[in-house]
Order: structure tokens, then sequence, then C-alpha cells
């Protein structure tokens, strides 16, 4: 049962629409309509209300004959104050304004030759609509989709782009699950973003919150119990999925997710923050979420996959049914993250403290999970469940994302924390490995811009608060300074990509590599202010032939826990990974000076793929380059000399 306003084009004369709103407890709802297309308003608040009548379940129903898409409508309760529709398709005027009807059917889409990509071909590129153009738009965004085709992404991964108050946000305070922020293009410039996206060869994830609701504009609570205070989440009362009344919830978010899938013909959902979703009852809601995306998927020939955010290290999310798990598709891997973040930075507060050690990148590459039901000495106990029987394509990897980029007091990108080599090494490591790899949005190149925090509520008091909230966090973790201010517009303009034109970094490749700032102590730790032109042509190159290094070599291929082993002593890591098309050795060495390894060659002959050392990715102010052997044989080349902060891959030839 679809809810909100489904327009319908054999309802009327004209077409029509089929209002339905689940509030279990009022005792009279009413549509009230508030304008229709090129209407007067003043005229129209006289007007019509439609009543609705109430089933069984608690949804309110009416079927509005020649009612044209494009009217504007609120709820109005037991006879007094009328409110949003909680499944409203489109807010025009904002997160207080009136809802709107959207003709779905009236899109022209050009994508039916798309069928969907395999999950383990995705190469994922995560962007905020709002930060990835200057425009801030869907229609900025498409501009720039022939680049990432360039690159080699294959999937494009949307912040949350449902409506939030005000212009400016990072999408996780939206409040109208089912409507498109109208700052960025509203309904229709999503579906131009994905038509394009699909007619480019990219599939599409749309990041969606189903753990919380924002706390400016909210109205849910006026139509019935969509949270309990059962359970807190850090953001205040749980969605609520297994208290009185949750049907309709579960209900109401279950419609949500196909709405994207049908309606917008998204590919895949990210589920933010899966962890504070709370259910105890006999079937979890994220079963059931999997259960109804399987179903439109097979409706439909199509794939459609579920990737979950989480920090339980819980395998049961991937599992299938037969073993007691959710059947989602994939879930983030952050210990991956935490290891090589932690390595290359050397930071070591917070969560961090509990990747101090190599073994826990080891680990994470080799083990899925670096916690997989050991003892967590930040968590102060034994943490996640080991997933060693899962394929390689469960887990999605990062060395940069949102939160931990935008979560940092300054939102600094690995740009100015870390060296140019470090870099390129935290991309090797990323790329080259069978689990699907995100880029966060200027990566690919070495963004210098940070990415910050930014709100724009139009509660004063709820911004004074924000404010307070970022300088007791970070106070928390010793920070000195304050944060950017949340709320100004300066802040979201410093966040948005520079967008150095492929012109300009193919002239400065050509030019060649210029000096950077001083580097002393750990060769990691960048003092400079951010990569130079020079610099982010090399790093822009650098990630192209990763990606097409990664096609080559059938990286993506599903990998099994036996297939990788992984050695590693001081400073340098390698790992071996059995295939059909040729083995793989990656070597490792995330130490600051060059080390001697003696390798394990067997009586097979090794062709070089990609080498960080080697000139072509290198600046003058780099560590000195190193042309390792193309061709290793145990006979020739029993050992190398690895620089430091590098990465070699060779594979089997023959």
């Amino acid at each position: 049962m679809r809810i909100g306003a489904d327009y319908q084009a054999n309802v009327g004369t004209g077409g029509g629409c089929a209002f339905t709103v689940w509030a279990p407890l009022l005792e009279k709802v009413a549509v009230e309509i508030v304008s229709t297309p090129n209407g007067d308003r003043t005229q129209q608040l006289a007007f019509r209300k439609l009543a609705m009548s109430k089933d069984e379940r608690g949804y309110w129903h009416v079927i509005a004959p020649d009612l044209p898409a494009g009217t504007r409508y609120k709820y109005q309760l037991n006879d007094a104050d009328a409110w949003p529709d909680p499944a409203s398709g489109y807010q025009p005027e904002g997160v207080h304004g009136p809802s709107e009807v959207v003709d779905h059917s009236a899109f022209d889409w050009q994508d039916d030759s798309w069928q969907g990509i395999p999950l383990n071909t995705y190469i994922i590129y995560e962007l905020h609509v709002g930060t990835f153009t200057n425009e801030g738009t869907f229609e900025g965004a498409i501009a720039r989709l022939p680049d990432l085709v360039e690159l080699g992404i294959t999937a494009i991964e949307i912040m949350p782009v449902t409506q939030f108050p005000g212009d400016r946000n990072w999408g996780y305070d939206g409040v109208y699950p089912f409507a498109v922020q109208n700052s960025y293009g509203g309904p229709n410039g999503l579906k131009q973003f994905v038509d394009a996206c699909h007619q480019y060869g990219l599939a599409v994830i749309m990041d969606v919150v189903y753990n919380h609701f924002g706390p400016e504009g909210n109205y849910t609570g006026k139509f019935g119990p969509y949270t309990t205070g059962r359970y807190r989440t850090p953001w205040g009362d749980a969605i609520n999925f297994d208290d009185a009344y949750s049907d309709g919830v579960r209900h109401y978010f279950i419609e949500n997710a196909l709405s994207w899938l049908r309606d917008y013909h998204i590919d895949a959902l990210r589920l933010d923050a899966v962890h504070a979703i709370y259910d105890f009852g006999a079937k979890h809601f994220l079963l059931a979420l999997s259960d109804a995306v399987k179903q439109l998927s097979d409706e439909r020939g199509q794939p459609l996959y579920l990737i979950a955010e989480s920090d339980l290290n819980d395998p049961r999310l991937i599992r299938p049914t037969s073993q007691g798990g959710y059947q989602l598709d994939s879930q983030w891997s952050d210990d991956f993250h935490h290891a090589l973040h932690t390595r290359l930075t050397g930071e070591t507060i917070g969560y961090y403290s509990d990747f101090k050690s190599l073994e826990t990148l080891a680990a994470a590459i080799r083990d899925r999970f670096v916690y997989a039901g050991q003892y967590s000495p930040f968590r102060r106990r034994d943490h996640g469940g080991p997933a060693l029987d899962l394929p390689s394509d469960r887990f999605v990897i990062c060395s940069q994302n949102h939160d931990q980029v935008g979560n940092r007091m300054m939102g600094d990108r690995f740009s100015t924390l870390i060296s140019f080599e470090a870099q390129k090494l935290a991309a090797a490591t990323t790329l080259l490995l069978p689990y699907i790899p995100l880029l966060f949005m200027g990566e690919e190149y070495g963004e210098n811009a940070p990415f910050l925090y930014f709100v724009s509520h139009g509660d004063r008091n709820l911004i004074e608060a924000v404010r307070a909230g970022r300088k007791e966090e970070f106070r928390a973790f010793h920070n000195e300074g304050s944060p950017p201010d949340p709320a100004s517009p300066d802040t979201l303009k410093a966040s948005t990509l520079s967008w150095v034109p492929t012109g300009d970094l193919g002239n400065a490749a050509q030019t060649g590599p210029s000096p950077t700032g001083t580097q002393t102590g750990n060769p990691s730790r960048n003092l400079q202010a951010g990569n130079t032109l020079a610099q982010q042509a090399i790093l822009h190159k650098f990630y192209k032939r990763l990606i097409e290094v990664r096609k080559q070599c059938q990286i993506m291929a599903i990998a099994q826990h036996p297939d990788i082993t992984v050695e590693h002593t001081n400073d340098m890591l390698y790992f071996r990974r059995a295939m059909a098309t040729g083995d793989l050795l990656c070597l490792m060495n995330f130490g600051e000076k060059a080390i001697d390894i003696e390798l394990p060659l067997g009586d097979q002959t090794w062709q070089q793929k990609i080498n960080s050392a080697e000139a072509t990715w290198c600046s003058q102010a780099s560590t000195p380059t190193s042309e390792l052997p193309k061709v290793l044989t145990a006979q020739s080349t029993p050992a190398v000399s690895i620089p430091s902060l590098s990465l070699a891959l060779y594979q089997v030839s023959g």
C-alpha cells in the first residue's frame, strides 16, 4: 500500500490523487487543499476540505478526482491545526510549508537499457550534492559525471537528499524521508541525475536515514507514535520499530525504501547507522526491509542492493536468513579505515587507540574485521563477531569518507594531514584489495578544501545548541581553538570542491612536479598547507591508473578468506592473493625508511602492475623514486628494497 499523495492518471477525467496517511490515534483527519497549480492562493484558502475515512489499521484514505499534480496540501487533524504530510513527496516551501502532489509517471526516463551492475564491480564515489559543485544542485552534479566516468568510477553514492531545514546541511537532519530537497532541484532534479548516471553506465546509491528524525520540522508526532522513548539514540528518541503501533512505522520506512528504488530508479540504498535501529521483535526491521527489496528486485529482474553502515562488526547483518542473518548485501568496515588512518597519521586518540599496531591493518585486510570477538581496550569489552566465511563483496572499505573527514574539528582531508607519498599509499591500499572501495569526493586529486559540518536551521535556539555542542565535543578531544561556525554560509562555501580544471591538471603534469613544504620526522606527516597543482595532477592520474589496474587484474573478483595470506614485520606488510587469473603479490612499506625484503616468489614469474614510488608518480619533494624490477623471479630477484611509504603490486604472468 502506497502512502502519502499517490497521483494516478486514471482517477477522474484528468487524473487525480489517492491520499493515505497513518494516524491511528486520531479521531478525524481531512486533506486541506492549500493551492493548485497556477491558482490564486488567497482565493483557495476558502476552498475545499476532503474528509478522510479510517481503516482498522489506523490508515486514513480519500480519493480526490480531477486533482492536478502540483497541488499543495496539508492534513487537518481533529478539526484543529493542519500539518504537512509525513510521507510528503516534495516540500517546495521547506520543512514547515505545505506538501505537494508529485506525479511520478510524468518523468520521461531514458534508462530503459540500464540493467544494473554486479555489486562486486562497484567502485563507489561518495558525494554531497551541496558541496560537490559551486551550483550545489543535481544539475550541477550532472555536468561533472563525465569526469567520474573518465576516472573509472562505477557507482555514485549521494549523501541524504531528503528535505531538511534551510538549504545547508549534510542531510542527516532530514524530516521528510520521501521528499527530495527543494534547494537541490526537488524530485525532477534527482530523477534527471539518476537518469544521466545510468546513461553513463553509473549505478546510484542513496544514503537513507532510518534511525532518527532531524530536530526541526518533524511533525510525525502529531500523527502517531513514529518514535519511542523506550530507546535513546545520540539524536534523541529512537524510531518506533517494536513498540505499540510499530507496524505502521515499519511499513512507512519499508515503503520509503521501495519508493526510492521504484520511483527514482535508485540501484542501492546505504542504510545510515543501523546500530541505532532498535528492534527486539520476532522479525527485525532490517530483515523485513531486505525481504521487501528482494521481492521488488525479483519483480523488476534487476539487482537492488542494501548496504549497511554499522559500528558493531556484526556479520549477522549480511549473513543469509538460513544462518540467522538479515541478508543485507554489504556493510561498511570501519576497522579498515581506522587501522589505515592510524598507521598513516599517528593519531591514537579515541577509537583510534584500538589500532596502534600494523597487525590491526593486516587483520583488516585478511579477516574483514579487526575486532571479531576480541577485547577492545577503547570499548572496554569484547567487540564484533567473526566474518571469515563471508565473501569480499560483503564489505565496503575506504581511506576517507564524509564521517571521518567531516567529524574532525577542521574537516581535515588527507591532503593536509599526511604526505603526498602517504596519500598514494592510502589510495593504492584501498583500491587494490578485493573489497568494495569507496572514494570521498575530491580524494582522487587530493582536494585541499576541508569538509566541515554545516547547518541552516531556522530555529535560533537550535543553532546555538549546535554551536555549543560542537565546541564541547572537540574540547573533550583536547582540540585547541574553536570549530568553524556550522550556521555560517562561509562554512559551506569553504567545503565546496575546488575542481581544478582538467586542463590545468594536464598542464601541471606536463611541466613536472614542483616543490612543497618542509617535512620532518615521520614522512607520512605532511607539514604543508595542502597539495600543489602538480601533485594534484599526479595524484589524479595515479588514481585513474589504480582503477585501471583493479579492472585489468580482475581485483574485483570475489575473494574468500583463504585466498589472502598476509605477513608483516615492523613497518613492512605484504599480502598474497590466490586468483584464477594469476596470483597477486602486494608489497607495502608503511615506514620511514626503505626496507629490504626477501620475497615469497616460489618458482613463478611475477610482472609489475604498479609501483607508487616510480618516477611517474613522484614529485620533487617526495621520497626518492625507486624503479623496482618490472619482472621478479626467485632466481634473479630473491630480494628487493621497498622505498618508504610506497606500494608495489605484482601478478603472476603467463
